[in-house]
């Protein structure tokens, strides 16, 4: 992280992290205190998991105000807990329902409940959001068109069968509406697919597992790919760096490669040999097909694929990072050869 980067907030003020043990969430930590940020409180679920979250306080543990906290997001009693005497916080926790009433409550209820608590409880200078690429449109965008911060957002997360991305783009509503209402000073940070050693799961944007198989639709678009240490780096930023409020980046890292280009890279680390591919057009047209037959037996036949997800996840188009990178100073520090490299190395077949 660039040191010659200014702070907005002094490193003596407490920082909120939530979902800090997960995945991106210890990576977020980490990179906050190499920076100086001491002064921290990692709110984790009483469920969680702690063991690399702990790994990291451990190696600064001569650092007595890091301090670990348990509770539940859809607890206003917990949100007030976590947020007394913060001055900024880091969303990182996110709800992962099928359903879009527990996706509505563990994003939209949450987000709501923590920024009520940070208004009342904090001193707020900084609410940062930590969406997603999933509260994009593609439908309307041409292939092989360029997806920044400007394009169209999904309006219709019914159709398009997609509960997560609908918590996301609710979990923005709310925060944009406090900061018109209260003031309260946010950033959106909307990553695409973060990866990296730890994850082992394919993207959906890669092709799917179904059916018995994995099927690989088109291929020949680029992923929206960011390693979990630079997409973790950015976040950082977007807390830390002045003059930016009320601003969203898209967070995805350079030199990206086409989902062909992955699948190929992973088949053979895996030691996997079968998928089946499909030409776009031909998965276009059989996800117009799942989604009339689901419309006619309404609903009996779950509209798992449509041409809304199809858009969203297969059809060819560009991503820019400019303006993460003017923005908020930022560059990701492990090129994307090294990043596939360290990702591939959990598999551990054959090279």
């Amino acid at each position: 992280m660039k040191k010659a980067i200014p702070f907005h907030c002094k490193v003596s003020e407490r920082i909120l992290v939530t979902g800090s043990n997960g995945f991106v969430g210890v990576r977020v930590v980490a990179q906050l205190l190499k920076a100086g940020f001491t002064n921290l409180r990692c709110l984790v679920r009483p469920s969680s998991k702690l063991h690399s979250l702990e790994m990291i306080l451990k190696a600064f543990d001569s650092c007595p105000s890091i301090e670990l906290v348990t509770g539940d997001l859809l607890s206003r009693e917990d949100c007030a807990k976590a947020t007394i005497g913060v001055s900024s916080v880091i969303h990182l926790a996110a709800g992962f329902d099928k359903s879009f009433a527990g996706a509505f409550m563990n994003s939209g209820l949450a987000t709501r409940n923590l920024l009520e608590a940070f208004r009342k409880h904090g001193t707020p200078k900084r609410f940062v959001d930590v969406s997603s690429f999933a509260v994009y449109s593609n439908l309307e965008l041409p292939s092989g068109g360029m997806m920044d911060e400007n394009c169209a957002l999904e309006s219709d997360f019914q159709e398009r069968n997609d509960a997560y991305g609908f918590g996301k783009r609710k979990q923005e509503d709310i925060v944009r509406g406090y900061g018109d209402q209260f003031g309260i000073p946010w950033v959106i940070l909307r990553p695409g697919a973060v990866f990296g050693a730890g994850k082992p799961a394919l993207n959906g944007r890669v092709g799917m597992d179904t059916f018995g198989f994995f099927i690989q639709v088109g291929g020949g678009h680029r992923l929206p790919l960011t390693y979990v240490d630079n997409c973790a780096e950015a976040i950082v930023l977007a807390a830390t760096v002045p003059g930016i409020e009320g601003e969203i980046f898209n967070v995805v890292d350079d030199n990206l490669p086409t989902a062909r280009q992955f699948l190929k890279a992973y088949k053979r680390k895996s030691g996997t040999r079968f998928s089946l591919w499909l030409p776009y057009s031909a998965g276009y047209g059989l996800s117009v097909m799942w989604e009339q037959y689901s419309k006619w037996t309404k609903g009996q036949l779950p509209p798992a694929f449509n041409r809304r997800r199809c858009t969203a996840e297969w059809k060819k188009k560009e991503f820019s990072n400019v303006k993460l990178k003017e923005g908020l100073g930022w560059k990701p520090t492990v090129p994307m050869d090294v990043a596939m490299e360290r990702f591939l190395a959990q598999f551990g077949a054959e090279s």
